[in-house]
């Protein structure tokens, strides 16, 4: 039986990544900073990471902030792994984080090559954003009468228990590198995604496109989050809408 520790154990990823692996036969460790009996601050780092670690065949890496923090957490993380010889480290990416200068997405990129600079056996998913970080985003900006979004930018969201079944598939295996993107199944303008949601959660707003200047909206613009070529989910944004606001299946979670 292969045991496998999941940072952030009990995030909306992880938690569904946990349930999976479980599902599957292995035995999961929980790492949380808040959760005995793994209660682990990985900017910290120490002798309670080093028990969680111990014994570890793969580690799925999950645990994130945009507090800043997680390069911190990786490192120590690795040293951790390192010294307890473990065999896969396995992390979640972000579609276009070498792409698209965003400090997370730079933040997500510089964990990317402490992962692959490790000397640990590694495997890198990266997956577009999950069906509720526009949501998020939506619901903050009906706040006000008038919806406004930045012109020229589409979304691709995916189902976060798709990305789960993924990433504990790849925890189960050998360490693959670079795993192949996983895109959502729709490649969706803003507004248009914007005026589904205010149809599901039933709010009346106009929605306007506005331009906004610099690098970071000019990366967005130009594509540089999408894959389009690898729109290999299947849950769709009103599937998502359905389930979270009346009459659907799954709900989903964000990074």
């Amino acid at each position: 039986m292969t045991t496998i520790l999941v940072t952030g154990g009990t995030g909306t990823l992880g938690r569904l990544v946990t349930e999976r692996l479980r599902a599957d036969g292995h035995e999961v460790r929980v790492l949380s900073r808040h959760t005995p009996p793994y209660a682990v601050d990985l900017r910290e780092g120490g002798g309670a990471l080093d028990a969680a670690v111990a014994g570890v065949d793969t580690i799925v890496h999950c645990a994130t902030t945009q507090r800043g923090g997680d390069e911190q957490a990786a490192a120590h993380l690795i040293e951790a792994a390192r010294t307890a010889g473990v065999a896969h480290l396995v992390y979640i990416s972000i579609v276009g984080v070498d792409v698209v200068p965003l400090g997370y997405y730079r933040t997500k990129l510089a964990v990317e090559k402490l992962v692959q600079d490790s000397e640990l056996g590694w495997t890198i998913l990266r997956t577009t954003q999950f069906h509720d970080l526009p949501v998020m985003l939506f619901r903050t900006l009906a706040r006000l009468p008038v919806l406004l979004l930045p012109s020229g930018i589409a979304d691709q969201p995916i189902e976060v228990a798709e990305v789960a079944d993924r990433l504990a598939g790849l925890a189960g295996g050998a360490p693959a590198g670079r795993a192949e993107d996983m895109g959502g199944p729709e490649v969706r303008t803003l507004p248009d995604l914007a005026r589904a949601y205010l149809r599901a959660s039933g709010r009346r707003r106009p929605v306007v496109s506005v331009p906004l200047p610099g690098r970071t909206v000019r990366g967005f613009r130009a594509g540089g989050h999408l894959t389009p070529g690898r729109a290999v989910g299947k849950g769709t944004f009103e599937e998502y809408l359905a389930a979270r606001f009346g009459g659907g299946r799954t709900g989903a979670g964000s990074r």
